[in-house]
């Protein structure tokens, strides 16, 4: 298995070159609650506390908080009430076979925390970070592929319940289809509110993956009328992951960037998860995955950083701490259209120079 690199600051000197520009907070939803040993193949129950930990040694500006948990209602908007119930109370197995009550806690938590994100990216108008997993396998009464509830769905539901949106996208770039997304679609008859995509059936060889990377904005353009998309960024699309296998690293990187650079430049609000990832080092430790979704942190924080400096006075640097609307007008995909005193973030130009393995 080849090392996955990072797209890393090269140095200390370079990293403490901050403009006043990357002084801004990215919202990122997470508590210990969500946490647990699934005793699972998959490591998603226990993924979320490695992956904070990981973004932290970044040395890019976080503001965590406190998501809300789900409750047994809004559940029960998205699946069945008996399935809800009967998971929650060890009655029936959850997504990873078992009826552990440390996972059954986790469960108001880690669909709280998608739906907590996806508030403050309709507030905040750009977006937000749930980092979190394990929902697109669990249908209206089922569960399954590690999946217990579907927090995107529950998400949908509760925000269409709430009249906070009337259309939302589900973007799926996770290895695998999102059938118990499809399921409770189907079943709900929301067929006219929510738009589901997932690229890997059209494009999930290495010989399509030039394709799918120069067709993203087409794909964006599914989703132009939506309120709100809530994206999966899956790590398990990666060569080397083994349930995955047909974008490298950069190419992955590539991804994330032009996918939330494009629903920037669209006006519409993202929240963020993990979704799958599956490769281990040869000390059985997650740190491929944990490099693969360091550096969808890195694309978000540089898309989340331009749009802040964009819309901040250079006296005031802190004036802003959230993210708010983008104003001016864009030149292209990759080149905002900023304040003329304004040079384009430092962690633009850091990006930039990074160093990554070509695979």
């Amino acid at each position: 298995m080849n090392d996955i690199a990072r797209f890393t600051l090269q140095n200390p000197t370079q990293h403490n070159a901050k403009s006043a520009a990357i002084e801004q907070s990215i919202p990122v939803f997470y508590c210990p609650k969500m946490v647990a040993d699934a005793a699972s193949f998959s490591p998603s129950a226990g993924k979320p506390a490695l992956v904070v930990e990981s973004w932290k040694a970044l040395g890019v500006p976080i503001e965590f908080r406190e998501p809300q948990p789900v409750s047994v209602e809004q559940f029960s908007l998205a699946h069945a009430p008996k399935f809800v119930a009967d998971v929650l109370h060890g009655r029936r197995e959850n997504g990873f076979g078992n009826r552990l009550p440390a996972v059954a806690a986790t469960l108001p938590y880690t669909s709280g925390v998608m739906l907590s994100a996806a508030r403050e990216a309709l507030n905040n108008h750009q977006g937000a970070v749930a980092p979190c997993s394990g929902f697109h396998h669990a249908g209206y009464d089922f569960a399954g592929g590690f999946c217990t509830f579907n927090g995107l769905m529950v998400t949908v539901t509760v925000l269409l319940a709430e009249g906070l949106v009337s259309k939302v996208g589900i973007l799926d770039c996770d290895q695998h289809w999102g059938n118990g997304t499809d399921d409770i679609i189907d079943r709900l008859h929301l067929q006219d509110q929510v738009v589901h995509y997932g690229p890997t059936r059209e494009f999930g060889t290495p010989a399509r993956a030039e394709a799918f990377l120069a067709n993203i904005q087409q794909i964006l353009d599914l989703f132009r009328d939506c309120d709100l998309v809530l994206y999966q960024a899956g790590a398990d699309p990666h060569i080397d992951d083994p349930l995955g296998g047909w974008l490298t690293t950069e190419q992955l990187y590539q991804r994330d960037r032009e996918v939330l650079m494009g629903l920037r430049l669209l006006g519409i609000p993202v929240a963020w998860n993990l979704a799958g990832g599956y490769q281990r080092d040869e000390n059985d430790s997650i740190r491929p995955v944990l490099d693969i979704h360091d550096n969808t942190f890195l694309a978000f924080a540089e898309v989340y950083v331009d749009a802040a400096s964009a819309d901040s006075n250079l006296e005031s640097p802190m004036a802003s701490s959230v993210i708010r609307p983008l104003q001016g007008s864009v030149k292209s995909s990759c080149t905002i259209s900023m304040h003329p005193c304004v040079r384009r973030s430092a962690l633009t130009s850091l990006l930039t120079q990074a160093k990554t393995i070509h695979k």
